[in-house]
């Protein structure tokens, strides 16, 4: 997808000056705002969309939708611009629903361990505006994405081994449909059998169903206790091995992530660091003082039979936020180790006794093919990211990435495992959708997305092809 970004599928008249007419300075045609809201951190290239619609409020975001409808014209909700799979590029046209205004914590419900908020508020500000009451969100993707956002995508994190995804954790939505209308889906209930699931339907949906303003959910006490800690591998398979004991003995471990000897390299160069140029696992633990010494001592234990040497403990929050922070920038740390370059993500997810077969097999025809690439994996719950460095200006590099990717996909799909443990279908994984669902299951998807919207303007193109 290699479009001019200064081409664009042009808007009715009457459509612009209605929308002029209801948003006045929160709607805008400039190219740098409609170049702003066409990328994000995919490597994908496509025209702007053709204005930008700023919300601050449901109605805000209900009008929009409705006057998009009259002229069937595409609506593309738009957070923070932090996806991975191209979720937020107009590739039919059509108009950028901006919800990061939308950012106010509604409502804390410390006592029920729930909070609801605008779709626009982000990850860090959730956590600030409840740090207070002892509690915290543990969903953390790395980027600081917005709420609706995150649930549009089903994201997780490096937290999910132990606190799940946002699946498990949203228990309620506010949605604009495709029509207009405003709807309700759950409530601040720990559960429900009261008719269809319509969150765990609109979760992961990619805003194809509709444009998500509000989300209700789960808050989890702060630690007594936390430590983290890293330990150098002899080689990945070292550190995959002793992955998977720790799951499969049950240790309660919050955050296990693997790096590799390249990127290691990369963040030492990036973040300054002086981290040992090994593979590495990077822990953290929580729970009581207790607890954690005891979780600590058996995953040291363990490490140390599979070869794991050089621990470096973290209990200082500085400590730890020098080591998370680290982990967080690996992407940014190896784009900019090839300048110019753009980053093929891959992001499959195994069942974790398969593992280390699909990873295994995975790096070395990586480094056969000698492209450059990082990787860095949330291998406590089987997923793992390959990046592909590519220079986007040499059409054969693409080519071999996404040949690397598809053969990555295949394995891990041949494992029982997926082609996307968080980062969502998109524009980038639709075949593979196909090929780990079933024709059969996508059509039934595409029959929901017919039945909820007819004229095809919710983020068309996205998950799978009309």
């Amino acid at each position: 997808m290699n479009a001019s970004t200064h081409q664009a599928h042009p808007l009715p008249a009457a459509l612009i000056a209605a929308l002029r007419q209801r948003f006045s300075d929160k709607f805008s045609t400039a190219l740098v705002v409609r170049e702003q809201h066409g990328r994000d951190e995919s490597s994908f290239a496509a025209p702007p969309p053709a204005a930008v619609v700023f919300t601050e409020s449901t109605q805000d975001v209900a009008d929009a939708v409705k006057l998009a409808g009259e002229f069937s014209v595409p609506v593309i909700p738009f957070g923070v611009g932090t996806s991975l799979e191209g979720h937020v590029l107009a590739i039919q046209g059509g108009i950028s629903v901006d919800v990061s205004r939308m950012n106010q914590v509604q409502a804390i419900n410390a006592e029920d361990l729930t909070v609801t908020v605008q779709a626009g508020v982000t990850r860090k500000q959730l956590n600030e505006a409840v740090k207070s009451t002892g509690l915290f969100f543990p969903i953390d993707p790395g980027a600081d994405a917005t709420l609706g956002g995150m649930s549009a995508t089903r994201a997780s994190g490096t937290n999910a081994v132990r606190y799940g995804t946002m699946r498990e954790n949203v228990l309620a939505l506010e949605v604009v449909s495709a029509s207009g209308e405003v709807i309700r889906t759950g409530t601040r209930a720990k559960k429900s059998s009261a008719g269809y699931d319509l969150t765990r339907l609109l979760v992961g949906s990619e805003g194809t169903l509709g444009v998500i303003t509000e989300v209700t959910v789960k808050l989890y006490p702060l630690p007594e206790a936390i430590s983290a800690a890293i330990c150098s591998f002899p080689s990945i398979e070292a550190a995959v091995r002793t992955t998977i004991q720790i799951i499969q003995l049950g240790i309660p471990i919050a955050r296990v992530e693997l790096i590799d000897s390249n990127t290691v390299r990369m963040v030492n160069n990036h973040s300054k660091l002086q981290l040992k140029e090994e593979p590495l696992l990077l822990m953290e633990f929580h729970g009581s003082p207790a607890s954690v010494k005891e979780q600590a001592e058996l995953v040291q234990e363990i490490a140390a039979g599979f070869g794991g040497t050089a621990f470096e403990w973290a209990t200082t929050p500085e400590e730890r936020t020098r080591l998370w922070t680290a982990r967080h920038n690996a992407y940014f740390a190896a784009i900019q180790s090839r300048p110019g370059c753009r980053a093929i993500s891959t992001d499959t997810c195994v069942p974790i006794s398969r593992l280390a077969d699909c990873l295994l097999d995975s790096v070395i025809e990586a480094d056969a093919s000698g492209i450059p690439y990082f990787l860095v994996g949330h291998v406590g719950d089987g997923n793992f990211h390959f990046g592909y460095l590519i220079d986007p200006d040499k059409p054969e590099e693409r080519e071999l990435a996404e040949k690397l990717n598809h053969s990555l996909v295949t394995r891990a799909l041949s494992l029982e495992g997926t082609c996307t443990g968080e980062h969502g279908v998109g524009l980038h994984k639709m075949d593979f959708l196909v090929s780990e669902a079933g024709e059969g299951a996508v059509e039934m998807m595409r029959t929901i997305k017919r039945a909820l919207d007819p004229k095809n303007i919710m983020n068309p193109g996205k998950i799978f092809r009309l």
